[in-house]
């Protein structure tokens, strides 16, 4: 039955509440056997980094807060199913679902596809004999050089002046910056 038309819609829910959302529209959707009906659940997220404990840890977070898209052919119950889940307040545009433009869904898909492209990777090239500044962790503000690179495991082993001597450290590429 996959000759079924399908389109993005919008949920709202609670913010914060997204993924539990998810988690529990697949369970359910499995359960009473919509798969035809309901094909894709999305929530946006974008991965940023944030600073905890002197360290840079990479996070993600939604980009739409209270936001799931949902790809799925509203009929029958299927609506008044998806409205009826915990921590969903409803469609977005409220009675009637309006379903996403074309180039709306492409950009979502889009940014979410370059999101997670783009931070996936950390695509910093550091090279031997380059300077560098600690940023982050006990050595911060230090400046020093590079002496190896293993680009495999984002380490760097970097010499630097220490109280007037050449001191090796090993650092990742996170906590290090080009200058």
């Amino acid at each position: 039955m996959s000759d079924i038309e399908k389109k993005f819609y919008v949920l709202r829910a609670v913010s914060g509440k997204e993924n539990k959302v998810k988690e529990y529209l697949e369970a359910e959707i499995k359960n009473a056997g919509l798969t035809d009906y309901i094909s894709q659940i999305l929530i946006p997220t974008e991965k940023v980094f944030t600073v905890r404990n002197g360290k840079k840890v990479l996070k993600e977070r939604a980009y739409l807060p209270g936001y799931i898209i949902i790809e799925a052919a509203l009929v029958g119950e299927v609506m008044h199913f998806l409205k009826n889940v915990n921590f969903v307040i409803g469609f977005l545009g409220g009675g009637k679902p309006v379903p996403l433009r074309q180039s709306e869904v492409d950009r979502i898909l889009g940014k979410v596809d370059e999101l997670q492209e783009l931070t996936g990777e950390i695509d910093v090239d550091f090279y031997v004999g380059d300077t560098i500044k600690v940023a982050y962790g006990p050595f911060s503000g230090f400046h020093g050089v590079i002496e190896e690179v293993n680009a495999e495991k984002k380490k760097l082993k970097v010499m630097v002046k220490i109280f007037g001597r050449k001191t090796p450290l090993e650092l990742g590429y996170l906590q290090v910056e080009k200058e």
